[in-house]
């Protein structure tokens, strides 16, 4: 008998399944063997599977439904995880506390001897202690929010796949809407970092991936003081999608534009120390930490990292302009791209932050972003490495595979462009 598109695509699921299931029981020593390589067999059946997705148009409802309850079946082993002794989310919960303290977080360093009274057990094991919060304001009062309602990094992880959740609800929308197929919404819900770094670790770069969907959608439907609005509480979260604003250019009026850079300042306004906005360890973020960035390391050794920095933001707006400039068509996948450029530009690369790419790739066209989304898991293995005291550092053959996947795919991508337009009559895009 032969298989159809929707029985591999069930048998791809429990591979997910059954190896992020594995994964999830080795979580507390991330990086390792038992950790690491049930991920990449997830990372594998992933891209097998969106073959899938790109190789047939349309898929019954019940195979999406199907899907998207394996994902959540998957998802509730790396929930009941306990985070990494350092994770972000350590970090996160500190932030609301000192809030609810009545501490600015932008001015507490943790590890202050001083400050010894103000940690619970959870807090005590935050990473770069020696350091105020880098996060913007959106994600502070985010942090302080939660810690309002239950004080624990279960109640933020939770926070977290709320969010995931309500991304796959809006993009089944979106999807809908511009008359792309339902099982598209499978290349989100079923990626191998979603579960580990929302699910598991906990990461506040979900909240900011939601919020720059619901405005790409916004701005879909021309609600456009929504989405000028959702993309600067995206930009409070982290600030990488501030290179999409060209992506916004008479696509808001200049009313939605002023509404937006209220509510920002609005978001500042029980920070600010002495009248002065502040940014905590950003500086330091720029000058210090270092991870999975061949673009920057090799700029660096000509400009200083400030300098460099700017670059990466510059490239970024950029390529958003050169998309914005392209066409008067809004393809919502265009996100991906200015994020990615500057990504690749940053001093730090780590795997989560591509969770923002995530809801927007699904065309052929984002097929090297794609690529980069699983090729990106090895580098897990410098947690591990960093147990074996081992320097803090991904190893040169990782980001060979890493970076090189990338390439040759985009290679592939370019020369399939360049072989249809030669074809008369073939359509380009």
């Amino acid at each position: 008998m032969r298989l159809t598109s929707s029985h591999r695509l069930y048998a791809l699921g429990v591979v997910l399944l059954v190896s992020l299931t594995i994964c999830s029981r080795n979580f507390s020593g991330m990086g390792g063997p038992a950790f690491l390589i049930p991920l990449a067999v997830a990372g594998i059946a992933y891209l097998l599977a969106v073959r899938e997705l790109f190789s047939t148009q349309y898929f019954p409802k019940r195979v999406v439904v199907v899907g998207l309850v394996l994902a959540a079946f998957w998802h509730i082993p790396f929930l009941l995880a306990q985070p990494g002794f350092d994770d972000d989310v350590h970090r996160y919960l500190w932030d609301g506390r000192m809030q609810r303290l009545g501490h600015n977080p932008y001015l507490v360093i943790p590890g202050d001897p001083a400050n010894a009274a103000l940690h619970t057990p959870e807090t005590r094991t935050l990473n770069n202690p020696e350091v105020p919060s880098p996060y913007p304001p959106g994600a502070q009062l985010f942090f302080r929010t939660i810690t309002a309602i239950r004080e624990s990094l279960f109640a933020l992880k939770v926070a977290f796949v709320i969010c995931d959740l309500a991304i796959v609800f809006v993009l089944l929308d979106l999807l809908r809407r511009t008359r792309q197929g339902e099982h598209w919404v499978l290349a989100y819900a079923w990626h191998p970092l979603v579960a580990a770094e929302v699910a598991g670790s906990g990461h506040v770069d979900i909240v900011g991936a939601l919020l720059l969907l619901v405005s790409a959608a916004a701005l879909g439907r021309r609600w456009r003081a929504v989405a000028a609005v959702a993309f600067v509480l995206a930009v409070s979260m982290k600030f990488l999608p501030i290179v999409l604003a060209p992506l916004y250019w008479r696509r808001i009026r200049v009313r939605d534009g002023a509404l937006a850079a209220v509510a920002l300042g609005l978001l500042y306004v029980p920070f600010l120390n002495h009248g002065r906005i502040p940014i905590g360890s950003l500086g330091a973020y720029v000058q210090r930490f270092r991870f999975n960035d061949p673009a920057f390391a090799t700029l660096e050794r000509v400009a200083a990292p400030q300098l460099v920095a700017g670059l990466a933001a510059l490239v970024g707006l950029l390529v958003a302009v050169w998309l914005r400039r392209k066409s008067e068509v809004w393809p919502s996948d265009t996100f991906a791209w200015p994020m990615a450029a500057s990504l690749f530009c940053a001093p730090v690369v780590y795997p989560w932050y591509l969770l923002w790419l995530l809801p927007f790739l699904r065309s052929a066209s984002t097929l090297p972003l794609i690529i980069w989304s699983v090729s990106i898991i090895p580098t897990y293995v410098v947690w591990h490495l960093r147990t074996l005291g081992r320097p803090w550092a991904v190893p040169g053959w990782i980001m060979l595979l890493e970076y090189g996947s990338v390439a040759a795919a985009a290679l592939i991508v370019g020369l399939r462009r360049l072989t249809q337009t030669g074809v008369p009559g073939c359509p380009s895009s």
